[in-house]
């Protein structure tokens, strides 16, 4: 996943696994590795880490060449690389077998969501389409170990900064008493049923059954919480959509609506946007939507397949799915996986 910096924790965008070989990487020699490993083990004892813990974490620890080849593997961020169409991913993503899933374990979380609703703000089939697309409800959370992957991803030096304070965040993990065990993921640091990183489980997880343990493992109450926690941290406003979908007429002028306005994160995601305007404004000019949304809400016109394909009224909560992963596929599949489950 790519990294993004944004006042929520930022959370790097994995993408699927290539379908061809991904080829393999040497590994630079064990003395340098070793010797980068006890930086980081400088830092995280600077960080107050025991030293018990970073020895149980650094002695032996080696590089992971297969890391650095998924990591090396991920697509360009090149301006002038095309983009795909959407509706392919959204029939992969927004699929019946997500879609059934998510509306079972509706049902098997009915007993408390209400609860985490009233809470955060944030509605459960969001925070359900999240738990879909980033475990498929728990079902796969990767079996990485999270210190070996963190550890020779910050050595690669490609995003240094970011997975070297992953990697001391593990060890905090670890310091605070969670089990070995539990600290697997992908291969990019991320795990659990949410797929959280090191720091955003530090500052963000939270128990949501009151059994004094953050598990966002195998807990759904703590699970649901914690993304709802992070939700509202990025700032959900409750009571909006995340969008709705909005029929465009055919001679709409696409031109005196763009934006003008370079996002600091995520540029190429935000600049697929238009400007932003009250409903009241889009329906002025001809734009219809066709679900509930106030009119005072301010939104963005979104057509990720061009004219004459779906198009969405954008709300500012679709700008907090994409803090949780800064691609417009993803938090466009997230609020229409969200909307069937709610179905």
């Amino acid at each position: 996943m790519a990294a993004q910096s944004s006042g929520s924790v930022s959370v790097p965008v994995v993408q699927p696994l290539p379908s061809n070989p991904v080829p393999e990487v040497q590994a630079p020699s064990n003395a340098a590795f070793q010797g980068y490993v006890q930086l980081l083990a400088a830092r995280a004892r600077a960080e107050g880490v025991s030293e018990r813990t970073i020895r149980a974490y650094t002695e032996g620890l080696t590089e992971n060449p297969r890391v650095v080849a998924l990591d090396r593997s991920q697509p360009g961020s090149s301006s002038t690389s095309a983009i795909p169409r959407f509706e392919p991913y959204r029939r992969t993503h927004v699929d019946a077998a997500r879609i059934n899933g998510g509306r079972r374990v509706r049902q098997q979380v009915a007993g408390f969501t209400p609860s985490i609703e009233a809470q955060y703000g944030v509605p459960a089939p969001i925070l359900l389409a999240i738990f879909g697309h980033e475990s498929n409800y728990g079902s796969y959370k990767g079996d990485f170990d999270l210190a070996r992957a963190l550890a020779t991803l910050a050595f690669e030096g490609r995003r240094r900064e970011l997975f070297a304070e992953e990697f001391v965040a593990v060890l905090k993990m670890a310091d605070r008493g969670v089990p070995r065990e539990r600290l697997k993921g992908s291969w990019a640091g991320a795990f659990g049923n949410p797929q959280f990183l090191p720091s955003m489980y530090l500052r963000l997880a939270v128990d949501g059954d009151g059994d004094g343990d953050r598990d966002i493992w195998h807990s759904q109450p703590d699970t649901l919480a914690s993304i709802a926690n992070y939700f509202r941290d990025a700032g959900w406003r409750p009571g909006q959509p995340w969008g709705v979908q909005a029929a465009v007429p055919a001679e709409f002028d696409r031109a005196s609506v763009a934006g003008k306005v370079k996002s600091p994160s995520c540029p190429r995601v935000h600049a697929r946007h238009s400007r932003w305007m009250p409903v009241s404004e889009w329906k002025s000019r001809g734009i219809t939507p066709l679900a509930p949304v106030g009119d005072s809400v301010m939104a963005a016109l979104f057509e990720p397949d061009g004219p004459g394909a779906p198009a969405y009224l954008l709300t500012g909560n679709y700008r907090v799915i994409l803090h949780y992963n800064c691609s417009n596929f993803y938090a466009l599949s997230v609020g229409l996986l969200a909307d069937e489950i709610a179905r």
